[in-house]
């Protein structure tokens, strides 16, 4: 499967073709990590608070594009497990922040450690000129996605 997508020769087959790779290795990643047993959003939401810091409801929703019924329910869930808690806004006595706690930190650093793992064993496996390839491109992908975050 592997020389398959690498040996794409038709051009128009080439977007096809990353995004099987993009898929492939997303799906590879997520199911090698072990710890904790969170679902895509709620390890979504999780990363984002422990990278960005406390969020409101509503930017954490949109942020990872649920609604807010259903990112109420998931913040719900990990709170009930020691992931998050809601804490006042100090700069608006009315609003709530959603927060990670110690614990869901901790969680989110031995994900962030089985990722990293499993990338790495992952990548181990490519010839020389592929490792190279990979540690370029995965870099200047993120950029680019960077790049458009900030511009909308």
């Amino acid at each position: 499967m592997h020389k398959q997508v690498m040996d794409s020769a038709a051009p128009e087959n080439s977007p096809d073709a990353l995004h099987m790779a993009v898929e492939q290795l997303v799906r590879y990643v997520r199911h090698s990590t072990t710890a904790g047993g969170l679902s895509v959003g709620a390890s979504a939401a999780l990363s984002r608070l422990s990278r960005e810091g406390a969020h409101r409801l509503t930017e954490l929703a949109r942020a990872e594009r649920v609604s807010q019924p259903n990112m109420t329910q998931l913040v719900t869930r990990m709170e009930r497990s020691g992931l998050v808690r809601r804490v006042a806004d100090s700069s608006d006595g009315r609003g709530v922040l959603v927060e990670v706690t110690d614990a869901g930190r901790e969680l989110f650093r031995l994900r962030r450690a089985d990722h990293a793992r499993a990338l790495r064993e992952l990548v181990q496996e490519l010839t020389g000129p592929e490792q190279e390839a990979v540690m370029v491109a995965l870099p200047a992908l993120a950029r680019a996605i960077q790049d458009r975050q900030a511009r909308s």
